[in-house]
């Protein structure tokens, strides 16, 4: 069983000689190529690169211990460096230079694949499911990387749940080598803005690369909005892409999608929801049952389709999966059966709770703008939201998700998400300000719940047969990260434990 994506690896793979990668290098042959000192196996090429608090070449004596064969780094990381065993390489940008070595080493295993790349804040993990299930259905082998995990012709991969979008370029080299290698011939994945800006997925083209749209985000991370923007943008330069998918629906998106159609090296294709874009929703009709009957306008006519995922948002996300289709080839007819199939882990999931009891959705929403399309997109009745923050994160944002939880929620449960090293009375405060400035002009009342389990048992005894009760920021997570230590901790299992646990008591 493998314990970390570092060991999700091509069996076979026969290297190359140092000297391949950096002409005068000594003759020693690479067989991987690792970030990590701990996951580290012999022949590797271990790369240290300055963290935030360390640096990594501290650890190469662990790497060397473990097999590496020869270390680059640079500069400062070479005077860390114990006395030299094995070749040493030093570049002034290991981190950059890490990419196109993992590229190298693991054979350009992103050529043997249709390789799809789906970028945005929100959208990104159902647009990706989504093309994996309607390419699925078109007959292809399909493997996809994201928030959620990696798989491959739908089997889970084992490898540590993580939040972590798209993996270091020597993960995630190593990973495409062994999905071509298991016979996958198309990968659907994300790709982070924070992978786009620590080069992670340098050295690949993506045959189709797609944009679902810009809300606040990660600005822990990116200095501002507009280099936040520009990450994402980075994406669709020339020599990353081929094709382009661009949702116009926000100013972004329609800046993205002009700059774009300059260069003539990139095919563009607009989605949207009116008829501005290539491909727009002409209707879409919810049965009873909560999928919905969706008709799309594309260049060559309409198409129909069954949606089976809740809400507007995902008719947007499968009129994107549907223009990447299209634009790459595929026989739409067969392919889009596919969505009426297509489910995503913690992404509006429904848990069924059993007659009498009231809806219930677990959601990742963790910005305004998805908080906001989440309670939109449940079907009518009395609407509860269970809502936490992230600590350590953008703080500028808590008090904009309470405030969009209180305008699309009759009731909001302010809780815990992961505090992480911050105080969690603290960050609930913030979002309790928000939603309370909130809910003075929508009348939403609203709650300090206390911790999550709690939380969520206080939502679900408010709500009756005919409510529904979302949960949401974690999503698909099964950890709680607290200041010192993670906890076990899913939404969907403590969502059906609190209301056994209520109906037990009323049965009493």
């Amino acid at each position: 069983m493998t314990t970390s994506p570092a060991a999700l690896r091509p069996t076979v793979n026969t290297g190359l000689p140092l000297a391949a990668l950096f002409p005068g290098a000594a003759d020693v042959t690479v067989t991987g190529v690792s970030l990590d000192s701990r996951s580290v196996r012999p022949g590797d090429l271990y790369v240290a690169v300055a963290g935030q608090a360390t640096h990594g070449a501290i650890f190469a004596g662990q790497a060397i211990g473990n097999g590496a064969v020869a270390v680059v780094t640079d500069t400062a990381g070479a005077e860390l460096l114990p006395d030299a065993v094995v070749p040493v390489v030093v570049v002034s940008d290991p981190r950059t230079e890490m990419a196109r070595l993992a590229v190298e080493v693991y054979g350009r295993p992103g050529e043997r694949l249709t390789m799809f790349g789906v970028t945005g804040t929100t959208g990104k993990t159902s647009t990706t499911f989504l093309l994996a299930a309607a390419l699925t259905a078109a007959g292809h082998t399909v493997g996809t990387i994201g928030t959620i995990g990696f798989t491959l012709a739908g089997r889970q991969l084992t490898s540590p749940r993580t939040t972590v979008t798209t993996p270091e370029s020597p993960d995630l080299q190593a990973l495409l080598g062994l999905l071509a290698e298991e016979g996958a011939d198309a990968v659907a994945m994300e790709v982070s803005s924070h992978a786009l800006a620590l080069h992670r997925v340098d050295g690949l083209v993506f045959d189709v690369a797609a944009f679902t749209n810009l809300g606040r985000d990660h600005l822990d991370f990116h200095p501002d909005q507009e280099q936040y923007f520009e990450a994402k943008a980075a994406l669709f330069h020339a020599g990353r892409c081929r094709a382009a998918v661009i949702n116009i629906d926000d100013e972004y998106g329609r800046r993205l999608a002009a700059e774009v159609a300059a260069d003539v090296a990139i095919r563009l294709v607009t989605t949207g929801r009116t008829a501005e874009a290539d491909y727009y929703p002409i209707a879409s009709d919810p049965g009873p049952d909560g999928r919905a009957l969706v008709r799309l306008a594309t260049p060559s006519g309409e198409v129909a389709f069954t949606l089976g995922l809740l809400g507007d948002f995902n008719v947007r996300n499968a009129t994107t999966a549907t223009a990447i289709l299209d634009l790459a080839g595929i026989d739409l007819a067969a392919a889009l059966p596919g969505f009426a199939e297509a489910f995503v882990p913690g992404r509006m999931q429904r848990v069924d709770l059993g007659p009498g009891a009231p809806g219930a959705v677990v959601d990742f929403a963790h910005t305004p703008e998805s908080v906001a399309a989440a309670l939109a997109a449940l079907p009518e009745g009395r609407r509860i939201a269970v809502l936490g923050c992230g600590g350590d994160r953008d703080q500028a944002k808590r008090g904009l998700m309470g405030a969009a939880a209180a305008e699309g929620a009759d009731v909001v449960v302010v809780t815990d998400d992961n505090p992480r090293s911050e105080e969690p009375a603290a960050i609930r405060a913030a979002v309790l300000a928000g939603a309370r400035e909130a809910a003075v002009r929508t009348g939403a009342e609203v709650i300090d719940g206390g911790g999550r389990s709690e939380a969520i048992a206080a939502a679900l005894g408010l709500a009756g047969a005919g409510a529904w009760v979302a949960v949401l920021g974690k999503g698909h997570e099964t950890g709680q990260q607290l200041a010192d230590r993670s906890v076990a901790f899913d939404d969907v299992e403590v969502v059906k434990a609190e209301w056994a646990r209520i109906s037990r008591g009323a049965d009493a």
